[in-house]
């Protein structure tokens, strides 16, 4: 049962009374009007195009931005048509790959995808363990390569609709002196979702910028020996069509989709520019459900 007291001596059929409504005069200045809540910035990226900061240099490849950093060659491996299909960025003997891929509205997808590259890893005998990293949890591994063994670490970062992935090689995968410039980049990336239906996990198009496209249409393949094509000279390979091959470390099981085990490489053909240099990963297999179809 529910009790409730009245005041002595109130009529029970009296109507209660609203409080005494304020004139305008009584309200200051924030009561009246109210200013539109500005969208606060995150402290680091990778920033969703809609609250990314203003005025940073980038490299724009549509989907995805990239900031010029002094002493990061950026490598983009792209066919033909001028689609990226690799995104590396170099720094003194380290290496960062880059992949931004779709994702549903309701959830993000790191934790799924994180568990794919373990058991691709365990696949290929190699043992992955999970870290707190500042993006969350991540995985390191080492593996072997031609150089030798090869420290790996593999960052993901959820955003709306979208997820990039980020491996690191080499020292930046286990110093973070050595990785400071390269996640200088990944917390300024910029991802430009759009607003089109596209299937979870499918690798956002990216593009080469119209001057770089240019010059990849213009180039020629050099014969061995051949000084680098392209403006300046030196610094700046051949653009290569990247169906000819993979690049070195692009393959493996899931391939370079979101939840390949895929290590960074240089790619075989490649377009360079001041002050960035550019290479992208081929689309790879993306492990579904049978029937799966799901849009973000």
């Amino acid at each position: 049962m529910i009790f409730s007291r009245r005041r002595a001596g109130a009529n029970r059929h009296e109507p209660r009374h609203a409080a005494r409504r304020r004139t305008r005069e009584e309200f200051g200045p924030q009561e009246t009007e109210l200013d539109p809540a500005e969208p606060e910035l995150p402290d680091r990226g990778p920033y969703d195009v809609t609250l990314a900061p203003s005025g940073v240099p980038m490299l724009d490849l549509g989907s995805l931005q990239i900031p010029v950093a002094d002493g990061v060659e950026v490598q983009l491996q792209a066919g033909a048509d001028g689609v990226v299909q690799q995104v590396v960025l170099m720094h003194k003997g380290s290496a960062l790959q880059l992949g931004v891929f779709a994702a549903p509205r309701s959830e993000g997808i790191w934790e799924e995808v994180r568990a794919e590259i373990r058991q691709s890893l365990a696949a290929d005998g190699v043992a992955a363990r999970e870290v707190d990293g500042e993006y969350g949890t991540e995985l390191l591994a080492r593996v072997r390569s031609p150089q030798g063994p090869t420290d790996l670490r593999f960052v993901g970062v959820d955003g709306p609709r979208w997820m990039v992935r980020a491996v690191y090689q080499g020292p930046a995968a286990v110093d973070p002196a050595a990785a400071d410039p390269l996640a200088g980049c990944l917390a300024g990336l910029v991802v430009d979702r759009g607003s089109q239906a596209m299937p979870v996990r499918d690798a956002l198009p990216l593009r080469l910028p119209r001057d770089l496209a240019e010059q990849a249409g213009s180039d020629k393949p050099r014969a061995a020996g051949d000084p680098p094509a392209g403006p300046g000279g030196a610094g700046f390979a051949s653009f290569g069509s990247a169906g000819s091959g993979s690049a070195p470390g692009s393959a493996g099981p899931g391939g370079s989709g979101p939840g390949g085990s895929a290590a960074p490489g240089s790619p075989a053909g490649a377009v360079s520019a001041e002050p960035a240099s550019h290479a992208t990963d081929r689309p790879g297999q993306r492990r579904r459900r049978p029937g799966h179809r799901q849009h973000g």
